[in-house]
């Protein structure tokens, strides 16, 4: 349709590929020889926070089952916040135990938003059959 589809596409694909991102970065920083260091830690903090307040800024301009998806990703984006934090703050069992929660939380995310992509685009397309 018009060029406001094109920018809530845009924004969408935007979001998937932080989420994405974010969730490469997160499992790269568990994976590190020694650990994640502070300096990881507190970009993928923000990096997920960006994520989060990106999702919800275009949570405005989605059709519903988009946006169900969306919040759902913006849910388990606050969750990867939280537990990077809380990584900050341990060490030991419970520094592990906590990075493996952001990496779960910001597979969660990536997946709610490329749900959200789906929904979408299947909006679309029964909008404006070929």
């Amino acid at each position: 349709m018009g060029k406001m589809d094109t920018s809530v596409k845009d924004s969408l694909d935007h979001i998937r590929a932080a989420t994405q991102e974010l969730h490469g970065a997160i499992s790269d920083a568990a994976a590190k020889r020694g650990g994640a260091t502070k300096a990881d830690l507190e970009a993928l903090a923000q990096k997920a926070k960006a994520a989060a307040e990106s999702a919800k800024a275009s949570l405005g301009t989605q059709h519903d089952a988009a946006k169900k998806h969306l919040a759902d990703a913006v849910t388990h984006l606050e969750a990867t916040q939280k537990h990077v934090t809380e990584s900050l703050k341990s060490s030991g069992q419970a520094f592990q135990t906590a990075v493996q929660k952001a990496l779960a939380d910001a597979r969660a995310s990536a997946q709610k938003v490329s749900e959200a992509v789906a929904a979408k685009r299947s909006a679309m397309s029964t909008k404006n059959p070929k």
